[in-house]
């Protein structure tokens, strides 16, 4: 799985143009599946979205989390985070999971993200068209790559 995660100060979603889902302070997480993913992946990767520290503590250090805080989080899934684009200019998308898949670990993310300590979790509508809306303070934006996580650590020069 992919997570964009970005801070916000404020962000909203509308989905098929509908009245928007709305959060103040907390976490827009852009959240990609691909096919080779399992739900395993599901409850550590909430809790390592959840528990990021990127919010100022009272010296100005990115030392809390939106748990932490009980900010609120916006989750919008993207099957574009898969988007392959090394050859040619269009991607393709053929590592993105598809349904069953996709869809039961979209819902299963969010909710195991419904299970920490964050105040709200608003979501998309998987495989709708959606306008989202965001004010990224800072900016601060990360991007977590399940794949990485058994990956052999990158030596620091």
């Amino acid at each position: 799985m992919r997570a964009v995660i970005q801070r916000v100060s404020a962000a909203s979603v509308s989905v098929n143009g509908g009245a928007p889902r709305a959060i103040g302070r907390g976490l827009v997480i852009l959240l990609g599946v691909r096919d080779t993913d399992t739900l395993e992946l599901c409850p550590k990767l909430a809790q390592k979205c959840a528990g990021l520290r990127i919010f100022d503590d009272a010296d100005g250090k990115l030392n809390l989390s939106a748990e932490t805080l009980g900010l609120q989080a916006l989750v919008v899934s993207n099957f574009t985070l898969y988007g392959d684009t090394r050859k040619g200019k269009r991607p393709s998308f053929i590592a993105a999971a598809k349904s069953p898949l996709a869809v039961d670990a979209y819902e299963a993310f969010v909710a195991e993200l419904r299970k920490t300590g964050l105040s709200d979790v608003q979501t998309g509508e998987f495989g709708a068209e959606m306008q989202v809306s965001l004010t990224n303070d800072g900016p601060i934006t990360i991007v977590i790559d399940t794949d990485e996580w058994n990956a052999p650590e990158r030596k620091h020069v």
